[in-house]
C-alpha cells in the first residue's frame, strides 16, 4: 500500500503575498451585511435632532421636570409633515407629535 505525503514549500517573493490577498478577498466576499433597502435607517425616517429637542423641552415643561431629565427614546416620520417622538420624561413615557416647522401638534402620556 502506498501512502502519499504532502510537502509545503515556503517561498519568498510576491507569490505568497498575492495568494494571501486573494484568500482574504474570497473569504470576505462570503460574509456580507444587509442590503441598503433592508437597513433600519433606510426604512424608517427619524425626526431631526432639533425637533426632538423641541419635544423634549415641551415635555419637561408640561411634566414639571428639569429638561435634563427628559430623553428622546425613539422617533419616526408619520407623514409628509409630522413626526412622532417618544420620550422618557423623568420616568414617564411621553409621546410628542411635532410638525416639520417645529410646531407641537400634541404632547401627552404614551
Amino acid at each position: 500500500m502506498m501512502t502519499a505525503s504532502v510537502k509545503w514549500v515556503v517561498r519568498s517573493g510576491p507569490l505568497p503575498g498575492l495568494f494571501a490577498a486573494g484568500l482574504v478577498a474570497v473569504v470576505s466576499a462570503c460574509t456580507s451585511g444587509p442590503t441598503p433597502d433592508q437597513m433600519a435607517r433606510t426604512t424608517l425616517e427619524t425626526a431631526p435632532a432639533d425637533l426632538q429637542l423641541l419635544c423634549a423641552n415641551e415635555a419637561a415643561r408640561s411634566a414639571g421636570v428639569e429638561s435634563s431629565k427628559v430623553l428622546p427614546v425613539s422617533s419616526r416620520k408619520l407623514d409628509a409633515k409630522n413626526y412622532q417622538v417618544e420620550l422618557n420624561a423623568g420616568g414617564t413615557p411621553t409621546r410628542c407629535i411635532i410638525d416639520a416647522d417645529g410646531k407641537i401638534v400634541s404632547i401627552g402620556a404614551a
